[in-house]
């Protein structure tokens, strides 16, 4: 039997977890902040201390500062809503303190206190890979679950859809996924077809969208159909929509509203019948503040968008990702490497700012430079791109810094995350939207 402290303000979440506790044979003491935790410590020893990372009175890394000057030294598990906090802190607390997420399940607790790590039958390499929606999507988180509904629905219909999301975050596969949902919903076995907006030339854009006849221009010495016309009755990708330029876009604001192409060269209008999806790596902000898009497009283009959210926003996600993206080299090149849990540990907790495409380059470079007779894989040291630098700037904390400007960083990064909106950071945080405020208050240069 452990004697365990649990440091957290959360009322509900301290109910639960103490019958969790307490089923699980062990002997659970309560403190709602740091004043109560100083004063259970003063005259007790725990086995073992569940702190949340931010109490109404100060950090929990207090805490840890206080518990380090003991004689008595128990092992420490920081409890935090929020994802990012395990790799902002990593190095800076020592080898006996430990990292959850909220919420937490009674398996969490349990590996928690007892130190150990998922039993092996769940960290295997599975000989079944996840399972991809769509024939193309890999996650089973909640925010991509909500996407798999809205390309269900999307299916339905021939709405144009515009994607939204960082570089790297799959917006091609998103497009593919949709094209493939409403094959499947009309029966039909028609092709994405897809363009780059941002690779064409300025005097070929309408030609590759629109065709052209032999003749047409200089160089134009066989007749061309342009994407619209290919694409047929299913879907044309247009990606990188924002990178077209302003002039040329009136050309395919007419396509859109009229249904009908003219190639160039030619007097004979044809019409086109296929959903088109557009994709921009910009914000709506940054569309709108820019003017890359003229407002009457984007009307047309986006009268159905979907925000990919980037990795760092479904983490749990990256242990499937990364089993799918070395189970298909496994597969390409006759090798057997397997994850080992640490491994996993060490991706999960990257913030990846290059996305998908930025892990699967990862994996399948650390993938090259291991032993092809081992079956370990050998990850780098450090992920970390020259393309790093912004969010490195952001996250990046070393010792030396005090408790009081890890806190800061924290949740400055957590509502920039959300957009300044400050009751999502607060639940994100694991605390009140008071105590937030308080916070923000205290620091004055985030008080808005």
């Amino acid at each position: 039997m452990l004697r365990v402290l649990l440091v957290d303000d959360d009322t509900e979440f301290t109910e639960i977890a103490c019958q969790i506790i307490e089923f699980l044979g062990h002997d659970i003491s309560i403190a709602s902040c740091l004043e109560e935790a100083y004063e259970w410590l003063e005259n007790n020893t725990f086995d073992h201390i569940l702190l949340d990372f931010m109490l109404p009175d100060g950090s929990g890394l207090h805490l840890i500062d206080h518990v380090k000057k003991s004689n008595h030294t128990p092992y420490i598990t920081l409890i935090t809503g929020h994802p990012l906090v395990k790799g902002l802190l990593a190095g800076l607390c020592g080898p006996k303190v430990n990292y959850i997420a909220k919420p937490l399940q009674r398996e969490d607790l349990e590996q928690a206190l007892t130190r150990q790590s998922k039993p092996a039958s769940e960290t295997k390499q599975n000989s079944t890979l996840p399972k991809k929606h769509f024939d193309c999507l890999i996650g089973e988180s909640a925010v991509m679950q909500e996407m798999y509904t809205m390309i269900s629905r999307i299916a339905l219909t021939k709405a144009n859809v515009m994607l939204l999301g960082e570089s790297g975050v799959g917006k091609e596969l998103v497009a593919q996924a949709i094209h493939s949902a409403s094959n499947l919903t009309t029966d039909n076995d028609t092709e994405l077809v897809a363009t780059n907006c941002g690779a064409l030339a300025k005097d070929l854009i309408a030609s590759e969208l629109f065709g052209h006849e032999k003749g047409a221009f200089t160089g134009a010495i066989t007749k061309k159909d342009g994407v619209f016309l290919r694409a047929g009755n299913g879907t044309l990708f247009l990606d990188e929509i924002t990178e077209m330029p302003i002039d040329m876009q009136p050309n395919l604001l007419r396509v859109l509203e009229s249904n009908k192409i003219t190639p160039l060269g030619g007097t004979k209008e044809i019409e086109v019948n296929c959903r088109v999806i557009s994709a921009t790596n910009r914000s709506i902000e940054e569309i709108a503040q820019n003017k890359v898009l003229r407002e009457d497009i984007y009307f047309r283009l986006a009268v159905f968008p979907i925000n990919i959210p980037p990795l760092r926003k479904r983490k749990e996600d990256i242990p499937l990702l990364a089993r799918v993206f070395l189970g298909e080299l496994n597969e390409e090149y006759n090798r057997s490497y397997e994850w080992s849990a640490e491994q996993i540990q060490r991706l999960t907790d990257y913030d990846w700012p290059g996305n998908i495409r930025e892990m699967r380059h990862a994996i399948h470079r650390a993938f090259i430079m291991s032993d092809p007779d081992s079956s370990n894989l050998a990850l780098p040291k450090d992920f970390r791109s020259p393309f790093s630098s912004i969010t490195e700037k952001q996250h990046n904390l070393s010792a030396g810094r005090t408790i009081e400007d890890v806190e800061r960083e924290l949740i400055k990064v957590t509502l920039d995350d959300v957009d300044g909106n400050k009751s999502l950071a607060a639940k994100m945080l694991g605390i009140s939207t008071k105590t937030l405020y308080n916070r923000l208050h205290a620091y004055g240069e985030f008080e808005e």
